[in-house]
């Protein structure tokens, strides 16, 4: 078997694939104090003019990504900057390791709040093996449940892909055209310092979103890659926007394609008639999607 942090298999055997799959049903439980720093600090990174939080402020939608950071010691982390592979969750041997998308539902009546102690369990649900065009590929199932002294006020699944390095001479994945015409579009540009403020706040090691020799001669990739959680801030930041006041109830998001900091992309809003969901996704600035999403609000 390959040691994970030495090397990366070319094609995983079945005694690899169950020794990955024993990581289904671990867990672990963090707690956190939800303070006010980051939220100022986040506000301010996402250009927008909220006010000073104070001790009660409910918490907006995806900041909870703010908490339950990891903290490994310098020495614990690998050459991706993330922490050696193994741990809670497993130890795929495969170089690409990407936030490929989630769901989230909130309760209602029971937003978690700036001052408040907060406590996150979480779980392995699935490790899946699977091969396509591109290579095999490990994705990974999390399940995180978030409470306070009230309660459950948050539950997600957290989808994880692992992915092998590009074969030479490999045929590109064809990507989809965005569709055109969105009630609400709003254009971004994914600057360097963006993505360093977004990564500092988050304790983010990962060097794909800073380390532009790393990223592109180690991983291949042309650019920095903006980090997929952004992009889906950036989406429910799009729908805060532009209905003030409104409640988020359900989201969902499936990261499709890359976006990197080479040129400005584009987040898309399209609310349906029911005057609940919203349609959401990304688009490059080729106009290509790179992600999409569904938000429910109340």
């Amino acid at each position: 078997m390959t040691h994970p942090d030495t090397a990366f298999a070319a094609e995983l055997d079945a005694a690899e694939i169950a020794y990955l799959q024993a990581w289904q049903g671990r867990s672990e439980t963090l707690a956190d104090e939800i303070t006010g720093a980051p939220v100022a600090a986040l506000s301010a990174t996402l250009d927008r003019a909220d006010p000073e939080p104070l001790i009660g402020t409910d918490l907006p939608p995806l900041w909870h990504w703010l908490y339950f950071l990891p903290r490994h010691r310098q020495s614990e982390l690998g050459p991706d900057g993330h922490a050696k592979r193994g741990g809670f969750l497993p130890p795929v041997p495969l170089p690409r390791r990407m936030w490929a998308g989630g769901r989230l539902k909130w309760q209602p009546h029971n937003c978690l709040r700036v001052g408040e102690s907060a406590e996150r369990s979480s779980r392995i649900e699935s490790v899946l093996h699977k091969n396509e065009r591109s290579g095999e590929l490990v994705f990974v199932l999390v399940r995180h449940e978030l409470h306070n002294a009230r309660g459950l006020a948050l539950s997600e699944e957290h989808d994880i892909v692992y992915r092998p390095a590009p074969r030479p001479g490999a045929a590109p994945v064809v990507p989809t055209l965005a569709e055109t015409g969105a009630a609400w579009q709003r254009e971004v540009v994914p600057d360097d310092v963006l993505l360093f403020r977004y990564s500092a706040l988050t304790f983010n090691g990962h060097r794909i979103h800073y380390d532009r020799q790393y990223v592109t001669q180690t991983e291949g990739y042309p650019g920095l890659i903006v980090h997929g959680p952004l992009i889906a801030t950036l989406l429910v930041d799009l729908v805060r926007r532009n209905l003030p006041g409104s409640t988020l109830e359900s989201f969902e998001f499936r990261a499709v394609r890359p976006t990197f900091d080479l040129h400005p992309f584009r987040l898309n809003g399209q609310p349906l008639s029911d005057g609940k969901t919203v349609r959401l996704w990304a688009q490059d600035h080729e106009g290509f999607l790179t992600m999409q999403a569904t938000a429910v609000v109340a």
